[in-house]
């Protein structure tokens, strides 16, 4: 286990120390007011609404609870309580005393919180509003550049900016310079000039060149942003008089080598470096009318599933980086997981099984993101079916066990109309789509067999699995493939997996994710910025950074 306190990501707004949360009628607003002594290592303080970890813990936590808990929101305001600073961005500082494994994953976290604002305003139709207040720089921009429109305080000073490279020596890494062309098209010279001027861009130039949407003097400020507000609130269909649906604690058990929840367990084996993540079906007894699944509220089981392995996901990337191998198992009945697959579809329009699907599809897409090799071992008593093979379908490789002499016995698995993208990937494609390059034959094959069990020959047969080994070569093939496997660089390991699991067209948030691995994980290690005296180290110390000036 890390050496380092333990980090939970788990919390609740009434132990937020960084965010104000409030309601009124379609209109959330979620205010940045950070404590600066309320940084989740020592070491720095979080000071002009400076950021780490711990902050975007809550904010990840916040906007689940606006989707779940207060379905009547249309339109979220994300703004200041600081005086003339909206966000400075991550906390140099944190950054400075940090390992590199901490700050990709900060990152990559970061990521994937402010793909999920992008995310919930396609398919759940909550609309995002930054209202920039005052001075916004670095990832602070990043968290308004993926809100849906910026609206900026023309006061004479305040700014938006990207600093990175002239002030780090490192890159916007949570999506910065993607979203600048991919989604505001901020011309490439324009764009040029803007990341590399440390003072920003302000007033009605930041305006023009498509930086924010909207300026607007103090005086009317916050009317202009209320009206935006409302405005997006009106093209949103989620519901103004539902009932919303408390997002209780989880229950979870946390052991020197185990994380257990009611619907999932990782059991960690320290000396193979690997985590077996076994996920639990649904009960046969699952309820199919929208009266019994409010009843249920947040213990139903998709919303159950979602939550728990978002959790773990999230806990075994953080805390265990020494576990480079997750073998991915699933137990239960296969009916039961296609009828909970069946009442999903059913009910798809209704805002609670739709923000249901979302936990699911970000959660999955979460685990196509993590740096880690992930196995999917499938045997005897597997629920391997729809909704849970797509846990299968994530897997870098399937191994299925085959059993031709006991067909009762033999494990199958069943592909539901589920797995033709009701959970796409970064690249909008489903994973069967990825699996085939969207090939039709390919999958027009696999969907002759939707809502049949296939065995280990068949599912081999239409290229649902990588091998299948009968119970006589079984254990040693397994073995070995996940020996050597734990025999090879991480490194290596992490950029092969990231090509080859998104060999599809390239989205924006595909080249987010890629360029974070690529780019941000090579410059985060060079002696320009973490050398002695590189931009990181010497931040705030009145020295001038020393660069190597060969270009690499």
């Amino acid at each position: 286990m890390s050496a380092t306190p333990r980090v939970d990501y788990q919390t609740n707004p009434a132990q937020y120390r960084h965010w104000q949360l409030k309601f009124d009628g379609p209109v959330a607003t979620l205010a940045a007011d950070f404590d600066e002594n309320g940084g989740l290592r020592p070491g720095y303080k979080l000071k002009l609404n400076s950021y780490d970890l711990g902050v975007d813990i809550e904010l990840n936590d916040a906007i689940n609870r606006i989707r779940f808990e207060h379905p009547e929101v249309r339109s979220v305001v994300i703004t200041s309580l600081k005086d003339k600073v909206f966000c400075s961005g991550a906390n140099i500082f944190m950054l400075g005393v940090s390992s590199h494994a901490w700050k990709v994953n900060f990152c990559k976290f970061t990521n994937e919180t402010r793909n999920g604002l992008e995310d919930s305003s396609q398919h759940s139709g909550l609309k995002f509003v930054a209202a920039v207040n005052g001075a916004c720089a670095g990832g602070g921009y990043e968290l308004a550049l993926a809100c849906d429109e910026i609206i900026l305080v023309d006061d004479r000073s305040s700014a938006v900016s990207l600093p990175e490279v002239p002030l780090l020596g490192v890159l916007p890494g949570t999506g910065g310079l993607t979203r600048v062309t991919d989604k505001r098209h901020v011309r490439h010279d324009l764009a040029d000039i803007f990341c590399t001027t440390s003072e920003g861009v302000r007033g009605q130039k930041a305006k023009d060149w498509r930086l924010v949407d909207e300026i607007a003097k103090p005086a009317v400020f916050a009317q202009k942003v209320r009206e935006r507000a409302l405005a997006l609130a009106a093209l949103s269909d989620r519901p103004a008089d539902a009932k919303g649906v408390a997002l209780t604690p989880l229950n979870r058990v946390i052991e020197a080598d185990a994380l257990r929840y009611p619907n999932v367990k990782v059991e960690i084996d320290r000396a193979r470096r690997t985590a077996t993540f076994t996920v639990k079906g649904p009960g046969p007894e699952q309820p199919t009318t929208i009266d019994a699944i409010m009843a249920t509220g947040s213990n139903w089981y998709p919303l159950a599933l979602a939550r728990e392995l978002d959790d773990a996901i999230l806990s075994m990337r953080t805390n265990e980086l020494d576990i480079g191998t997750w073998l991915i198992k699933t137990e239960g009945d296969v009916a039961a997981a296609l009828a909970m697959d069946a009442t999903l579809l059913a009910h798809k329009g209704h805002w609670f099984v739709r923000e249901t699907i979302g936990h699911l599809r970000r959660t999955l897409s979460r685990l196509d993101v993590s740096s880690r090799s992930l196995f999917a071992l499938i045997e005897p008593g597997s629920c391997f079916a729809g909704t849970l093979l797509e846990l299968a379908l994530a897997c870098d490789r399937g191994y299925m066990l085959a059993l031709p002499n006991d067909a009762a016995r033999a494990p199958k698995i069943t592909v539901s109309d589920t797995n033709f993208g009701v959970y796409p990937m970064a690249t909008g494609q489903s994973r069967l789509g990825r699996r085939f390059y969207d090939e039709q034959p390919a999958l027009e094959a696999v969907r002759a067999q939707a809502g049949r069990p296939l065995d280990a020959d068949a599912a081999f047969a239409v290229g649902l699995v990588t091998s299948k080994p009968d119970d006589l070569d079984w254990a040693d093939e397994v073995r070995i493939a996940i020996e050597e496997r734990a025999s090879m660089s991480p490194d290596a390991l992490t950029g092969m997996e990231a090509n080859l699991r998104f060999n599809g067209k390239e989205t924006m948030f595909t080249r987010i994710f890629g360029r974070l691995t690529a780019w941000q994980n090579w410059i985060f290690q060079r002696p320009n910025a973490v050398g002695d005296r590189g931009a990181l180290k010497v931040y705030g110390k009145g020295e001038k950074a020393a660069f190597d000036w060969h270009r690499v």
